[in-house]
């Protein structure tokens, strides 16, 4: 999917979604280490926020990779990347 049309769908996905109790704030303040740990495939910030979304330990790895595959849009937007920690964590 491309960037722009993925920026849009997760919008409309956000009020249906609310984010776990601080999530956006700890992902708002961590967004530059956040970046750098789903470039590198992982890293401490990354499995906190991760945690933090609940996401399954079984599913890190997968979301991760998923992360990965648009980490421009993410780097670019952090509420998409709220909100998509937030799915995945459901």
């Amino acid at each position: 999917m491309r960037p722009a049309l993925l920026a849009v769908a997760l919008s409309a996905l956000v009020a249906c979604t609310p984010a776990p109790p601080g999530l956006e704030v700890f992902v708002k303040t961590n967004h530059g280490a956040l970046v750098q740990d789903i470039s590198a495939g992982g890293g401490p910030t990354l499995a906190e926020a991760l945690a933090r979304a609940g996401v399954p330990e079984g599913d890190r790895a997968a979301r991760t990779l998923q992360l990965q595959a648009d980490a421009g849009l993410y780097a670019s937007s952090p509420g998409a990347l709220v909100t998509a920690l937030s799915i995945y964590g459901r």
